[in-house]
Parts: C-alpha cells; structure tokens; sequence
C-alpha cells in the first residue's frame, strides 16, 4: 500500500543526554511512524526539546504547568496535513523506562499518537473516542512491527 507523501523536518534542542535520543530517531524511523498514522499527504515538523522547553509549551498553550511526552500543535488536516509534534526528550525517556519499552520504540508510540491528533483523532473527548484512538493506533503500530502500547 503506498503511504501518503510526508515532508519531515526533523529537529533536535541541545540538552544532555542528546546523543542517546538522536540514535533512537534516525530519520527514516521518524519518517516511517509518521507515514503509517498519516491519511493525507503531510507536512510535519518534529521537534525533540528538554524539559525546560517542554514545560513552557505546556503552560503557554494547554495551560498545563508540567512537561509531557508530546504536544501536538495541528494547523490543517485537509488537503495537506500541517503540523508541529514536539517531544519532551526527558519525559519520553522516564516513561520508556518505567514502562520497561526501548526508547526508539515509545518514540515510535509518541510519533503515532501525535499524528493521530494532527488529523483531527482525541482522546480527551469521550471515552469511546479514546476508544477508538487506542484501538487506530494499536492497529498502526501492529503494522509497524512493534507491540500494543496499551497491553
């Protein structure tokens, strides 16, 4: 099946630990998790930030005074899919690590849930929204060889 055509600009800020969250997203992993949530042809920007950044995109625009593992911020779903995903670095690690998961593969996790919602999917909506979410991306990521996130 041929995927959607995806423009990636991939970015990372300077924090420690840098290296090790690098390795974890090579491009063509990045590109790959993106392409697989997508139904439209898109045009994303990945940003990977520490916690520092995080926090503040948070506070500034969800109101939330805490870092969190993505933020999706979606300008079109429609023709073209236009997003930012910004990944909190040292969130995505503490979680990878508690959930006992490789950091690559909770990244991909985070890469296809951020996409969902640059396409219009919620969770915080209502319970069978989230429903449905979880068993969308379930299904994606079962493509994409990795396991059910939510087991």
């Amino acid at each position: 099946m041929t995927r959607p055509t995806l423009t990636l600009s991939l970015q990372f800020a300077r924090f420690d630990g840098l290296a090790e969250h690098r390795a974890a997203l090579p491009r063509h992993r990045v590109s790959r998790a993106i392409r697989a949530a997508l139904d439209n042809e898109a045009e994303i920007t990945v940003r990977i930030v520490d916690a520092e950044e995080g926090q503040t995109l948070n506070r500034d625009y969800r109101g939330k005074d805490y870092a969190t593992n993505v933020l999706t911020f979606d300008y079109a779903s429609e023709p073209v899919v236009m997003a930012d995903l910004v990944l909190c670095a040292p969130v995505v690690a503490a979680e990878a690590k508690r959930l006992r998961k490789p950091l690559a593969a909770h990244y991909t996790h985070l890469l296809v849930h951020g996409t969902l919602h640059a396409q219009g999917w919620d969770h915080e909506t209502s319970e069978a929204d989230a429903d449905a979410m979880e068993a969308h991306e379930t299904a994606i990521l079962r493509n994409l060889g990795e396991p059910d996130p939510y087991a």
